[in-house]
């Protein structure tokens, strides 16, 4: 039997301990209350979904949303992060806004604030409505704007009682997996051509930051995926590599976003409309940043031996850089590199690079794949990174929270139910849920921090 991990350090007083889901992971209920299909409903029913797990179905969190906020309650959560789905909402992608779709996230944030559970939706969390994929999606500038109206309709209805905001979740895996490499939804394979992708979903952000202040609403901010990015050699080639993919992933995103500029100017000259007038949307000022955090990438030179660059993906030898598997004593069920420090190491980087221009900052995504209900694997994950975590808080970083993915099994887009992400066991048969042994520890690891002060 392993011996119990000590205590975790105090975290700064009033810091926030949540749990993070997203809509066409967990809620099922496919076309259910006159939700229209998303871009990613159809990419699953084309059989894209590696095990056949049924996303229609998903973990039934649209009927049992009670069940799991009973489950945020039992564990001592501050908040829940989930995401609105935009198709429920506004089935067309533009044009009607359906009640009956607004009406269930309304429901589900009476019941989190009822339980005393601070609900901080996530307004785009991938799940593009379907005839605006159909007519380009985010390579369409039009996108951008019906973004900005259905944030603005979700926001006049919440309001009132979401204290918490997050615009859009990785923009970096939308432009990647889905428009550069295909291998997400909608399955575009366009390598540098989907460039246009990533502007238009900061361009999305910005223009819906103003329409969330517009509707009343506080406290706004993004979750970006980062990744310390090292080179996997000495060699100029691959000091390129791995300084090209460390832009594109890490700051293509981050730059525009609190500086109001692309970090290359051959980037920015790629970029579609008129580029200048839109970072002043773009750079619109944010109450906080939230980072997602899974694992460090190692990376080089093309190689025929390099790896996938997202789970597995394979990248095209016309890309300039290739990854490779980082070394690690430890991996997840995914085969992702377990490496802690990697957390504090990347934060530490966002203060050195952007200074008092990097807000308060949130964790708003960091979690592991693990098989079983005594998953003690997960609470050593989860241990380590908290307390690499408290590191670059004790380094001068502002981090105000933390929201572990994820409280349930859930569908992990292509990977489907394969890989347990979650807190709690979903029984893909039955739906039954069984909370792990991670669970019991993040709720009497959050008890003790609030006993603490």
């Amino acid at each position: 039997m392993s011996s119990p991990l000590p205590p975790l350090p105090a975290f700064p007083p009033g810091f926030l301990w949540g749990a993070s889901a997203s809509a066409f992971q967990t809620e099922g209920a496919a076309d259910a209350d006159g939700k229209g299909p998303s871009g990613w409903d159809a990419f699953a029913a084309q059989g894209r979904i590696k095990d056949g797990a049924d996303a229609s179905r998903a973990t039934g969190f649209h009927a049992r949303y009670r069940e799991d906020v009973a489950l945020l309650a039992g564990l001592g959560a501050d908040a829940f992060r989930f995401s609105v789905s935009w198709p429920r909402v506004v089935p067309g992608g533009s044009g009607p806004v359906n009640t009956a779709g607004l009406d269930f996230y309304d429901r589900l944030v009476d019941e989190l604030c009822a339980h005393g559970i601070t609900p901080a939706p996530t307004l785009y969390h991938w799940d593009t409505p379907l005839p605006l994929d159909e007519a380009g999606g985010w390579l369409n500038r039009d996108t951008a704007a019906r973004f900005a109206e259905y944030a603005s309709a979700v926001a006049e209805r919440l309001a009132d009682r979401v204290p918490m905001w997050i615009t859009i979740n990785e923009p970096a895996e939308v432009t990647l997996l889905g428009y550069a490499l295909g291998e997400h939804a909608p399955g575009r394979q366009l390598l540098f051509d989907a460039l246009p992708a990533a502007h238009h979903q900061l361009l999305a952000h910005g223009l819906a930051v103003q329409a969330l202040r517009a509707a009343g609403a506080e406290n706004i901010g993004i979750a970006v995926s980062h990744s310390p990015v090292r080179a996997a050699g000495t060699s100029e080639e691959d000091r390129f590599g791995a300084e090209l993919y460390d832009t594109i992933t890490n700051w293509m995103f981050a730059d525009p976003i609190l500086t109001g500029r692309y970090p290359d100017e051959n980037f920015a000259a790629l970029m579609p409309g008129p580029v200048a007038e839109d970072l002043g949307v773009i750079s619109a000022p944010l109450d906080w940043y939230g980072v997602n955090y899974y694992q460090p990438m190692l990376v080089g030179a093309p190689s025929n031996d390099a790896l996938g660059d997202f789970a597995g993906v394979g990248l095209p030898a016309e890309l300039p850089f290739g990854v490779r598997e980082i070394e690690s004593e430890q991996r997840t069920d995914f085969g992702w590199a377990v490496v802690p420090d990697g957390l504090r190491e990347q934060l530490v980087l966002l203060k050195d690079r952007f200074g008092d221009r990097l807000p308060p900052v949130y964790i708003t995504e960091n979690g592991c794949s693990y098989e079983g209900l005594d998953d003690r694997r997960r609470i050593d994950f989860l241990d380590g990174h908290l307390r690499s975590l408290y590191q670059a808080i004790e380094a001068g970083v502002d981090v105000r929270g933390y929201f572990t993915w994820s409280l349930t099994d859930n569908i992990e887009w292509v990977e489907g139910a394969a890989q347990r992400f979650g807190l709690v066991h979903i029984d893909y048969e039955t739906l039954e849920r069984t909370p792990k042994a991670s669970y019991a520890w993040y709720r009497d690891a959050i008890a003790a921090q609030k006993a603490g002060h």
